[in-house]
């Protein structure tokens, strides 16, 4: 257990941190999946910017790889570029 104040307050802020960052992570997953299963190019490319805007988002505030947005959007792009 830890021993000083300063300690548990940090254990109490990066568990709050987590639960969020969780949270953003799991929503965008979700709007990755939706894009995904969407049919619709005109729908698709409106996702798609909601989508972009997520993974920047994440990659800015560390909780993912600044690489691993880049390869999420540029598969993304790939697929709404498929659809006709």
């Amino acid at each position: 257990m830890a021993n000083h104040k300063s300690a548990l307050k940090r254990i109490r802020s990066s568990e709050a941190k987590r639960l969020r960052n969780r949270y953003y992570l799991k929503t965008t997953r979700t709007f990755e999946k939706k894009l995904k299963d969407t049919t619709d190019k005109a729908e698709a490319q409106e996702l798609l910017k909601k989508v972009t805007a997520m993974l920047d988002k994440l990659a800015k505030k560390n909780i993912i790889h600044a690489n691993k947005a880049a390869n999420h959007k540029s598969k993304l792009h790939k697929y709404v570029n498929s659809l006709s």
